[in-house]
C-alpha cells in the first residue's frame, strides 16, 4: 500500500469518527511521557472513549470533508482527540480527572458536539457535570417528590377519619 493510499484511508476514518461521534474533545498531549499516555489511553478506553494522535494535515482534510471546518484552526502543534460515542460529558470528565489525579502538564484545546464547536472552558464545565444517568435520576427524584407529597397530603385527612372510626367502634365494644 503507497503512502498515498494510507493517508487517504486516515482520512477517510477520521472523517467517519467525525461524523459519528457525539462529542470530541482536542488536546495537547505535549510533555507527556510513553507511560502516561498508555495510561490516560487505558481510562479512556475504559469510558468507551477512543483517544487518537491525530496528523493535523489529515485531520484538517477530515475535518473539512465531515463539515467542521472550524475545527482547521484547532490542528496546530501535537494534537490528540477524545471521541465520545456515550455521555456527552464522558471524555471531559476522564480527561479532567487524569490531568488533576496525575498532575501532568497537559491541555485542553477544545472541542466539537455535532452541531457546535466548544471552547476549552466549555469543556472544563463539561467535565463538572454529573452523567446522563445521575441527571435522569435527579429529575425523576424531583418530579416524584411532589407526587409523594400530594399523596400524603390526601391520605392524612383519611388516616384521620379512620382512627377515629376505630377509636369510635373501641369505645362501642368496651361499652
Amino acid at each position: 500500500m503507497s503512502g498515498k493510499e494510507k493517508k487517504a484511508l486516515i482520512i477517510n476514518s477520521l472523517q467517519d469518527v467525525f461524523s459519528r461521534c457525539k462529542i470530541g474533545v482536542l488536546t495537547d498531549y505535549r510533555g507527556l511521557s510513553a507511560a502516561e499516555m498508555t495510561n490516560l489511553r487505558r481510562r479512556f478506553r475504559e469510558a468507551g472513549v477512543e483517544y487518537r494522535v491525530v496528523k493535523n494535515t489529515l485531520a484538517r482534510f477530515a475535518a473539512q470533508r465531515a463539515g467542521k471546518e472550524e475545527l482547521a484552526g484547532f490542528f496546530e502543534g501535537p494534537v490528540a482527540i477524545a471521541f465520545g460515542y456515550g455521555d456527552v460529558t464522558e471524555p471531559a470528565r476522564v480527561l479532567a480527572a487524569y490531568i488533576e489525579d496525575s498532575k501532568v502538564s497537559m491541555s485542553i484545546k477544545g472541542g466539537f458536539l455535532p452541531e457546535r464547536m466548544l471552547t476549552a472552558e466549555e469543556i472544563n464545565t463539561l467535565s463538572k457535570l454529573p452523567s446522563r444517568e445521575i441527571l435522569l435520576a435527579m429529575v425523576v427524584g424531583g418530579v416524584q417528590s411532589p407526587i409523594s407529597a400530594l399523596v400524603g397530603y390526601l391520605s392524612a385527612p383519611l388516616i384521620g377519619v379512620i382512627g377515629a372510626l376505630q377509636s369510635r367502634i373501641q369505645q362501642m365494644e368496651g361499652g
